[in-house]
């Protein structure tokens, strides 16, 4: 069984995208997949008067400010738009899937975070009002039960706290949860940049291949969102994941290349 995680950056091709995943899935690939949405969740929200707010952690980590009302438009794309899109995508090329929140039956639980420290304009930064978090239970028993009577799960954040309130989660470390939890064979994430790149203006310095052990050393030349890819690759194979490929979503057959190892493969 393989858990694929498809970014929702610009320039990825989601109709396509869908095509090539159902062929995979109907050639007998088992999969479970995750997405994003986050280039139209900026798009809507500076349409409404709330343009998105990124902040940088101590450790150089970004990520989306997420008060409630930037939560609140992060669920209307996320989960009305982005996963609704995909099932009818996956529905018209005749896989039977079902969208669901991580808030679904409790399907991704965590932690929410009292507080964020962050970096502004050179000053640190208490953030209290924050509602982001990270995925540390999967409802496996729910997964299961759709897999077993033939539905493919679209899974996307928001997750719910052990309080019950909607978290912001990044979606490449839910997904590392998620495969370790499932005991998936392989990690696919897929985002607009053909994989790890050791000079982030070159896409001919793709990494193709790391060891397991090797991760920290080539974590380095990971920049901006590629940062957390690379943090939930090493949590996947921490917790047994046997292989984990970065690929490139963008143009046709994004899935079955990376099934085919374009990209970087960590194992």
């Amino acid at each position: 069984m393989i858990v694929v995680k498809v970014g929702g950056s610009e320039g990825i091709d989601l109709e396509a995208f869908c095509r090539d995943l159902a062929n995979c899935i109907k050639s007998g690939v088992d999969i479970v997949l995750v997405h994003g949405g986050s280039h139209d969740t900026n798009v809507l929200s500076a349409k409404l008067g709330k343009p998105p707010r990124f902040v940088t952690s101590l450790s150089g980590v970004e990520s989306r400010y997420t008060d409630r009302e930037t939560l609140a438009i992060f669920t209307m794309v996320y989960v009305g738009k982005v996963n609704k899109y995909i099932v009818e995508q996956l529905q018209k090329q005749g896989v039977n899937a079902v969208g669901l929140s991580g808030i679904d039956g409790r399907l991704l639980e965590g932690s929410r975070k009292e507080f964020i420290k962050v970096v502004e304009d050179g000053k640190r930064k208490v953030l209290r009002d924050d509602y982001t978090g990270k995925v540390e239970k999967v409802n496996v028993h729910l997964v299961k039960l759709l897999r077993d009577n033939g539905y493919t799960p679209v899974i996307t954040p928001p997750a719910i706290s052990y309080e019950s309130e909607a978290i912001n989660v990044d979606g490449d470390r839910a997904a590392a949860v998620l495969a370790a939890a499932l005991g998936a064979e392989k990690l696919i994430i897929l985002s607009n940049v053909p994989g790890l790149l050791r000079d982030v203006n070159d896409a001919s310095s793709l990494v193709t291949e790391i060891r397991r052990d090797q991760i920290e050393r080539y974590a380095d030349f990971a920049k901006g969102r590629m940062k957390k890819k690379v943090m939930g690759a090493a949590e996947a194979l921490a917790e047994g994941v046997r292989e984990v490929v970065f690929a490139d979503a963008r143009g046709e057959n994004a899935v079955s290349r990376a099934l085919e190892g374009k990209g970087t493969v960590i194992r």
